[in-house]
């Protein structure tokens, strides 16, 4: 017969063995960051009266200390700006976005256009004020001579009422009078030549007063075709600022951006300020010049006609032309 087994013997290994599978498993579960609290509790089982369980070896796994939770909760804080950032941070924008806060803080390129057009701006209405007093003043005056002219029987009686008168209409008068005398001993026949003479001195004097007239509307025309150009330019190199600015900065903050651009696009505006005014009076002059010169042609083609009458009456022998020196003593009278 196979001797007996002892079973108290067979129930210690099995003890132990659990033992040991515990603390690895335990040890196991510690190195992947399992929490093995079941585990733990679980325990061992409580060792039988009389039986003395051997003490399992402690297994040391190497882990990775958790972060301090203060560090965790402090971390945001850190990377919060502190109040003297923010107050530096404030103070590099610009509050000022006026027109004149950015002009200030304007590039010198973006200032100096600016300034050109401001001035163009400024040269615009004054060419305004300046011609508007003298193109109203030469059309109350080319509206009396024309009246004066009209009603009129005679050139020696438009002379005698327009001699002593300024503008241009009175000017038509004195130059077909003195055109007239310069022809006295001349004339034959009906005169062509006399009429010949008189309209060229008459359409000359014309052009000379429509020239002056149109002196300074020239400049009007350059600000309102070339200002929002320039503008433009002020705005292409501010924007270009702006973009350096912003390689620079690293950042791509509204607020970083938008003083630079409001800056660009306030050279526009200024352009578009200079332009529009002088378009509008360059096209108010013109019409109001060609007004005018309409006048200057009606008052030239009245001369032409009391020439044309005296001319008439001195070949029918109804009434013979006055000379130059009666008219001026009759007039000086």
């Amino acid at each position: 017969m196979c001797p007996a087994f002892p079973l108290d013997r067979l129930k210690e290994g099995l003890e132990v063995f659990k033992a040991k599978f515990i603390a690895v498993a335990f040890g196991c579960l510690t190195l992947i960051g399992i929490p093995a609290s079941g585990v733990a509790q679980e325990g061992p089982a409580a060792p039988q009266p009389g039986v003395t369980a051997p003490e399992a070896p402690a297994v040391q796994a190497p882990t990775q200390p958790a972060a301090p939770p203060s560090v965790v909760q402090e971390q945001p804080l850190a990377q919060a700006p502190t109040g003297d950032q923010v107050e530096g941070a404030e103070l590099q924008l610009p509050h000022d976005l006026s027109p004149w806060g950015m002009f200030m803080a304007a590039d010198w390129v973006v200032k100096a256009v600016m300034l050109g057009l401001a001035f163009a701006s400024l040269v615009t209405w004054t060419v305004w004020l300046a011609k508007s007093l003298e193109l109203a003043g030469a059309r109350v005056l080319a509206k009396r001579a024309l009246k004066e002219i009209t009603g009129a029987k005679s050139l020696s009686e438009a002379f005698r009422t327009l001699h002593a008168r300024k503008g241009a209409g009175a000017l038509l008068v004195r130059a077909a009078e003195e055109e007239v005398r310069l022809s006295a001993g001349a004339v034959k026949g009906a005169g062509e030549g006399l009429k010949e003479r008189v309209a060229s001195r008459l359409s000359r004097i014309e052009a000379a007063a429509g020239r002056r007239m149109t002196k300074g509307t020239g400049v009007l025309a350059t600000i309102g075709s070339t200002a929002p150009f320039v503008g433009l330019f002020g705005t292409v190199w501010g924007i270009m600022n702006s973009f350096i600015g912003i390689s620079e900065a690293q950042t791509t903050n509204l607020a970083v951006v938008a003083p630079g651009i409001a800056e660009a696009l306030l050279a526009t505006a200024l352009g578009l300020v200079a332009a529009i005014p002088a378009v509008v009076i360059y096209n108010v002059f013109a019409r109001s010049i060609t007004g005018y010169r309409q006048l200057l042609a009606d008052a030239s083609a009245g001369i032409e006609r009391l020439v044309s009458r005296d001319l008439d009456f001195r070949a029918a022998g109804i009434h013979a032309m006055p000379a130059a020196h009666d008219s001026k003593a009759s007039a000086a009278e």
